[in-house]
């Protein structure tokens, strides 16, 4: 009999079996079987009837012990059926040591038996009694000590705050495992589970997670919900009048930039009654008589407004001459200051020794003085 163990499925590949008396020359199958002990009180005995045992159905037996000690068979008391075929068995674990034997339906020919050690394939239970400590930004979680030995198991733990996607694993010696790091102010949710070790099984089976409980800086809460403080009336109050301030702002702007926008589509056009305010206000719209105030008004600014015509008179050479002379006599009939006084008013350049004459005009002047024409 030749015996492969798949670790991964704790599976048993039994070969070259002879499975009866009548299939011994003909019959060589291969049986993949799943064992798993439930914390080390109930078997549970597993295979593919469908791939194993096509339109067959088998029984089993067991017992518990050696060889040696030669006790009697049990038949399995509790089959587990797929699609009405026996495909599985659930019995009490009584020792360490397990011979099981498949046979035909009637139980009088055996296929094959196989002895396996019922300690290699434990799962235990879910952790009990645990208890959680939380103090500053460090965790502490213990459980009770279970009834297999606790040198092979391992406590694990995963937890993971509310922002997180993830869970995050912690694996510790059985029975205590302890965290740090956590944000007092965050909420947690952490759930934990027992597993044994690879050097005590064959497959390290591990119990099922206890119920996630939810926790913040020790505090215990229904979900991390309860975590979210409510807002004051306060803050309330001020949110919303930022919110109306906004609101308001936001309008103006949007006013703003409305008329600006119309402005340039559609320009203003002018109310006629700011610039006919008299046809308005004195003459309450009467336009007629508003115009011909208007006409009476307009022909006395016409009469007051008549410019004068101007008129040149035409002088001769002669009478320029003679007036020019005269000036030049009282120039020279007058003292200094007079002199200084009289060309400051009349803008006459001072008098000269030297004459000098441009076509009928005459002028002194000495070496201190300029004309201007």
């Amino acid at each position: 009999m030749g015996l492969v163990l798949q670790a991964p499925a704790a599976i048993f590949i039994l070969g070259n079996l002879v499975a009866s008396q009548a299939l011994a020359q003909s019959l060589k199958e291969t049986i993949k079987i799943t064992a798993v002990n439930f914390n080390g009180e109930q078997m549970q005995i597993t295979w593919a009837a469908k791939d194993d045992f096509p339109d067959r159905t088998v029984t089993l037996f067991y017992r518990f012990g050696t060889a040696l000690q030669n006790r009697a068979w049990k038949q399995c008391p509790n089959y587990i059926l797929d699609q009405g075929y026996n495909s599985g068995c659930l019995f009490k674990t009584e020792g360490p040591t397990l011979n099981i034997s498949f046979k035909d339906k009637n139980g009088s020919d055996e296929l094959f038996n196989y002895t396996l050690k019922s300690d290699f394939f434990i799962k235990p239970n879910p952790p009990e009694n645990v208890t959680f400590h939380w103090k500053g930004d460090r965790v502490t979680i213990e459980c009770n000590k279970p009834k297999t030995p606790a040198r092979c198991l391992q406590l694990e733990l995963q937890y993971k705050s509310k922002y997180d996607k993830e869970w995050q694993s912690r694996k510790s010696a059985c029975c205590k495992v302890e965290e740090q790091g956590f944000d007092p102010e965050k909420c947690y949710s952490f759930q934990i589970r027992l597993e044994r070790t690879p050097h005590c099984n064959r497959i390290p089976y591990a119990s099922e997670w206890s119920e996630a409980t939810v926790w913040r800086n020790g505090s215990l809460l229904d979900s991390c919900a309860d975590d979210i403080k409510p807002l004051s009336d306060n803050v309330i109050l001020l949110i919303s009048v930022l919110a109306v301030l906004l609101v308001i702002f936001l309008l103006q702007i949007f006013v703003c930039k409305c008329q600006r926008f119309q402005k340039s589509v559609m320009p203003v056009i002018p109310d006629p009654k700011h610039i006919f305010s008299d046809l308005f206000n004195d003459h309450n719209g009467n336009f007629q008589e508003w115009i011909n105030k208007t006409d009476n008004a307009m022909g006395q600014t016409n009469m007051e407004c008549v410019e004068h015509e101007c008129v040149i008179e035409e002088r001769t050479e002669q009478e320029d001459e003679k007036e020019a002379s005269e000036k030049l006599c009282e120039l020279s009939n007058m003292n200094e200051r007079d002199y200084l006084s009289s060309a400051h008013n009349t803008c006459l350049p001072p008098p000269a020794g030297d004459t000098v004459s441009f076509r009928s005009f005459k002028f002194c002047m000495n070496e201190d003085m300029y004309v201007i024409l």
